[in-house]
């Protein structure tokens, strides 16, 4: 069997829900569009819109530390710029990501979900053509489903792929085929990307998206079966184009 494409997702705001996509458009040297391009930041975190940095994981509201966040679906328009907040289906917040006002309220009605782990009023924060990933670099993370099925097999569990917060889910490779691809060039449809380095996993694996309970871990697991703690490959995008579900993958030689 061919490898190809299985599922797309961004996360519009960093910590919050996947969002499925149909097709996405990538460019060089970018990741996704609204991918991680709001965080939750905490308020005693500096950043500067107008000089955009990198910074750890650990300066924004983020599933390692606070897994409430996988009982909230969030859904973010991004032709209005309106994010809607959900629990059991029921609408908890709404604001307007372009206005001080609407970016107001859904800060202060994270410092009231999160009073119990948070001291202070969270930051909406946003600067354009900023990505708040894990890493520097502007990436689509990848998960090979195998890879997951494998893992699945030496827990005896069902693990949900979704725990990953992955970009771009692909199948029909052998499990943990991905790590060497450090360095290497794929083609998907009319695009080329290259690997950057595995992901290694943290802690925000270990909640389910379900339950928003910590009832596995993950980098545990992997470090004990296989001897380290990645699942996943970073890639960058080298030529651009459209991919969607059910492109095939190739190798560039």
């Amino acid at each position: 069997m061919s490898s190809r494409v299985s599922a797309l997702y961004r996360y519009p705001v960093k910590g919050l829900s996947a969002e499925p996509l149909t097709t996405a458009q990538l460019l060089p040297g970018q990741g996704l569009a609204l991918d991680r391009q709001f965080a939750l930041a905490h308020a005693d975190t500096v950043f500067d819109p107008e000089n955009p940095q990198h910074l750890p994981k650990t300066r924004f509201v983020m599933r390692m530390k606070n897994e409430q966040l996988a009982a909230i679906e969030s859904r973010y328009s991004a032709e209005t710029g309106e994010l809607h907040l959900y629990q059991q289906g029921k609408c908890l917040a709404q604001g307007n990501l372009s206005t001080a006002q609407g970016r107001r309220q859904i800060e202060l009605f994270f410092k009231d979900y999160l009073a119990d782990v948070i001291a202070d009023t969270p930051k909406l924060v946003q600067s354009l053509g900023h990505m708040f990933s894990d890493v520097a670099d502007k990436v689509l993370s990848f998960i090979n489903l195998a890879s997951v099925r494998a893992l699945e097999e030496v827990l005896g569990e069902s693990i949900d792929p979704l725990r990953f917060r992955a970009n771009v889910y692909i199948d029909g490779l052998p499990a943990w085929a991905e790590l060497a691809w450090s360095g290497k060039d794929i083609q998907i449809a009319d695009t080329h990307l290259r690997g950057l380095k595995p992901t290694k996993r943290c802690a925000a694996t270990n909640v389910n998206p379900d339950t928003a309970q910590r009832d596995m871990n993950i980098p545990k697991a992997l470090v004990k079966h296989y001897g380290h703690a990645n699942l996943g490959m970073y890639m960058q995008v080298i030529r651009g184009g459209i991919i969607k579900p059910g492109n095939e993958i190739k190798d560039l030689l």
